[in-house]
């Protein structure tokens, strides 16, 4: 199995929704711990790398492509 690519920035799918009822996260923070930040109610949460990797589903908007599309505009 591939391993899945994310950074700073991106926004995710997770397995199981927030209890605001929105399954998408930020990630705002990288390193052992990974920090994610809830679309909707905007709370954030702290999750070792290994969990956060077992329970990403996948990655929805890449910061990476966003600012490569953002900077063809203008």
């Amino acid at each position: 199995m591939e391993k899945k690519q994310y950074q700073l920035g991106d926004i995710v799918q997770m397995k199981k929704p927030h209890p605001c009822g929105t399954n998408e996260m930020e990630i705002i923070r990288l390193g052992m711990d990974i920090r994610i930040k809830c679309v909707g109610c905007k709370h954030s949460v702290l999750v070792p790398r290994a969990k956060f990797e077992s329970k990403l589903k996948k990655v929805l908007r890449s910061a990476s492509t966003e600012a490569a599309q953002s900077s063809e505009e203008l």
